[in-house]
């Protein structure tokens, strides 16, 4: 079968990374004094494998839970005779100063770091330590890094802020001063630069003097009081952003001068924050000014005057990307079409001839999918609005760029695990773009890659939208088969979220649901390791809390069924219930809710899986458990299921024989009595809401005398089981030597010959069923 698009499997260069990363003392590596984490004396690393080592644990550290930050792990890459750093990227709060003071006698290429809001100006002597080498520098985000505590030096005590914790953080904020002693003298080599959110207070142009030879320039959200001293790189400058930068007359005839300029980058977050009104004559004037340009951004403006094509001429035609054919005048002077235009939040997307190869805007969905593909990086506020706008496609109408749409919204979710208004609306999204319409066309990998952000989000937040989009689009996958590579981790999520006592109870529900699917159909090993991390105890305080407010809803019932499941053939969770209170939060249910079938079918499902283990059944031998019992054999609720339940609890006890019994009322004879009227009156032909895994349990009843409606009992289950499903339980039942049992239950004069009937007719359905299978003339 071919592979689908995105199940390529991981390289081994990045599997070995991976591998490396997560074992560092097991492989490159070894504790050194102070337990500090140190380099191998015989490893040597070239630059090709040390870059790809932090890149790639800075990714770990972003996005899987079960990575552990190794503290000192930029010390290993301090010698530049072992190790060799050319090109790294580093972003949010997990990078220190102390980080990059480590690296420091590197010789980096390429330093791109992104919101580290944790950097101070004690980091800018780190930069110093690269102004030979560096060529690109990206300080995007990183708001903190011009400021110094006030009063203090540059340069710290070597441990001073070794780990800062949120206090001294507000703390050395509140005091802050702009270093004014940085300069990028010396830094002869840089090309490109970001300076993107640097905050207001930071002069700027003193700041770039020393700096002619750069290409690129990045000020998004600078203030710049006197735009013309930008001039100085109107010869040289091929790349210019200047988001959320006010324009102006002046700002806009120092671009005129730009001759070698193939990008620019004017466009704004919102167009009611602008003084300036973009018109035709402007945009017109850039077009003809910048001969070079390649790619053009102006998202966010507002057209002061009508400078496109009336409806009737934009409607002539198939959509053209000729220059002469847009539809946007001004964009008629163009030599050639663009390679990009941005014209998001604007009225210009809308038009039909637009030309350019590629454009971000809000008329389809590939004007959308480009909107999150440039601006999910350093524009989140822009990226929220466009995936916003992917949800309602998804909802409403049809994404025919599936796959394209979940990496984006993937990408999203994880470079901004941190920002609310993007995991709110990227969860969303991907609950529409994975249901069962889309569903065929996602890989395996793909649909892990869901999973992972989906779990990132519900660690990260405990709002309520969030884990509601979570749980819902957990939902749409096959449980617990496609969530089983993360068990551990879901069921500790889930289970957290089912803590507070007064949860939404949307949230419940969906949450509920899920803790159901997960430990049904699972091997015990899996049962067993939830029920250690408080699963019984979780549902039955759901159970408590439904009871207090006298309530039987879809929660009530769930948490019976996944108590029921949790159970199964696990002794340790079947004595977890019984010690918390289990059995009389069951007879206060009984109570409560005497004609809820559902509920009571669940309840004694469960309680058939604790009668199976022989050590705790002494505890429901009480008069107050055997006389409930006895009284639900009766029951007419949800077909025989009930019925059939009680006599199962019952079946199991009556198996440990006469001795056992030390009850006066009712007698053991009693209970008997009414357990073979009971089981007399069933339909051997009932359809059966009940999935059996293993008949290890009834097995066990079937070649005994000491109880003979015990035997009685568990023949019929199979009777009934093989007749109904023959498919199912006849390979089941040879499977696991239930025909030998079944034999000697015939063997036996103590067995009732109504036993021996069905027994008999039990082995033939197996007999006939071989016989199916083998006979291939049909």
């Amino acid at each position: 079968m071919a592979t689908k698009v995105g199940d390529d499997p991981d390289s081994l260069m990045s599997l070995c990374t991976v591998f490396c990363l997560k074992n560092l003392r097991r492989t490159m590596c070894h504790t050194g004094d102070r337990d500090r984490l140190c380099l191998r004396p015989d490893v040597f690393l070239p630059s090709e494998i040390c870059d790809k080592l932090v890149n790639v644990y800075m990714d770990l550290v972003h996005t899987d839970s079960n990575f552990e930050p190794q503290d000192g792990f930029f010390q290993l890459f301090g010698d530049p005779r072992s190790t060799r750093l050319t090109r790294l990227q580093l972003r949010e709060d997990f990078v220190r100063d102390k980080d990059l003071e480590a690296i420091g006698k590197q010789d980096l290429m390429e330093l791109h770091l992104t919101y580290c809001n944790r950097l101070t100006a004690r980091s800018l002597r780190s930069l110093q330590s690269f102004r030979h080498s560096l060529m690109s520098l990206s300080l995007f985000g990183c708001s903190n890094i011009i400021f110094r505590k006030a009063g203090a030096p540059l340069a710290y005590a070597e441990d001073d802020d070794e780990d800062d914790d949120e206090d001294d953080l507000v703390e050395r904020l509140e005091t802050q001063t702009v270093d004014s002693d940085f300069s990028f003298q010396g830094f002869n080599r840089l090309r490109l630069l970001n300076l993107g959110g640097l905050p207001g207070l930071m002069d700027v142009e003193m700041l770039l003097k020393p700096l002619p030879s750069l290409t690129s320039l990045d000020l998004s959200g600078v203030r710049l009081p006197r735009p013309a001293f930008l001039a100085q790189w109107k010869e040289r400058l091929t790349s210019l952003v200047l988001y959320n930068v006010e324009l102006s007359e002046e700002l806009i005839q120092t671009l005129m001068q730009f001759s070698t300029l193939r990008h620019l980058d004017i466009s704004r977050e919102t167009q009611r924050t602008s003084k300036f009104k973009m018109t035709g004559k402007i945009l017109s004037s850039l077009v003809q000014g910048l001969v070079n340009l390649v790619s053009l951004d102006v998202s966010g403006h507002i057209m002061l005057d009508n400078c496109t094509a009336p409806a009737f001429e934009d409607a002539v035609g198939r959509p053209s990307i000729e220059p002469s054919k847009s539809s946007i005048y001004p964009l008629r002077d163009l030599k050639r079409p663009l390679q990009f235009l941005g014209l998001y939040n604007t009225t210009l997307c809308n038009v039909t001839h637009i030309p350019a190869y590629k454009v971000t805007g809000s008329k389809n969905e590939d004007q959308i999918l480009n909107a999150i593909e440039v601006y999910t990086d350093q524009r989140p506020e822009l990226a929220h609005r466009a995936i916003n706008q992917l949800f309602d496609i998804a909802r409403i109408q049809h994404c025919g760029q599936l796959l394209r749409a979940l990496k984006l919204v993937i990408t999203a979710l994880k470079t901004h695990k941190y920002d609310k208004s993007i995991q709110v609306t990227g969860s969303a999204a991907l609950f529409y773009l994975t249901n069962t319409e889309y569903r065929n066309d996602q890989s395996v990998r793909l649909r892990r890659e869901v999973i992972q952000v989906v779990l990132n989000g519900m660690e990260q937040y405990q709002e309520v939208t969030v884990q509601r989009n979570c749980c819902l689009t957990l939902c749409n996958f096959s449980i617990p088969e496609e969530l089983e590579f993360q068990y551990h981790r879901v069921n500790l999520l889930l289970l957290k979220i089912l803590e507070p006592p007064r949860q939404d109870e949307s949230i419940q529900r969906i949450a509920v649901h899920l803790c159901n699917a997960l430990v049904c159909q699972v091997d015990n090993d899996h049962k067993e390791a939830v029920g250690k991390m408080g699963f019984v105890k979780t549902m039955l305080n759901l159970i408590q809390k439904r009871l207090q407010d006298r309530m039987c809803d879809q929660v009530m019932e769930f948490s019976w069924s996944a108590l029921w499941n949790i159970t199964d053939e696990t002794p340790d969770n079947c004595q977890m219930f019984l010690e918390c209170n289990g059995m009389n939060l069951f007879l206060d249910c009984l109570k409560e809710f005497p004609d809820k079938q559902e509920l009571h079918r669940n309840m004694l499902g469960l309680l058939g899986n604790v009668a199976e283990v022989k050590a705790l059944r002494p505890q429901l031998l009480t008069k107050q458990f055997i006389t409930v019992f006895s009284d639900l054999l009766d029951s007419k609720a949800d077909g025989i299921e009930v019925s059939y339940n009680a006599c199962g609890v019952l079946s199991h006890i009556m198996f440990d024989g006469q001795e056992v019994w030390s009850m006066e009322e009712p007698t053991r004879s009693y209970v008997m009595d009414k357990m073979w009227a009971a089981i007399q009156s069933w339909d051997v032909t009932s359809r059966r809401n009940i999935n059996y895994r293993s008949f290890e349990p009834i097995l066990r009843l079937l070649p005994q005398s000491g109880a003979l409606v015990s035997q009685h009992w568990a023949t019929w289950a199979l009777y009934n089981l093989v007749s109904v499903y023959p498919s199912k339980y006849c390979p089941l039942l040879i499977k696991e030597g239930g025909v030998p049992l079944l034999q000697k239950v015939l063997e036996l004069d103590s067995s009732h010959q109504e036993t021996k009937d069905m027994a008999s007719k039990v082995m033939e359905q197996c007999e006939n069923f071989k016989d199916d299978v083998m006979d291939t003339s049909r």
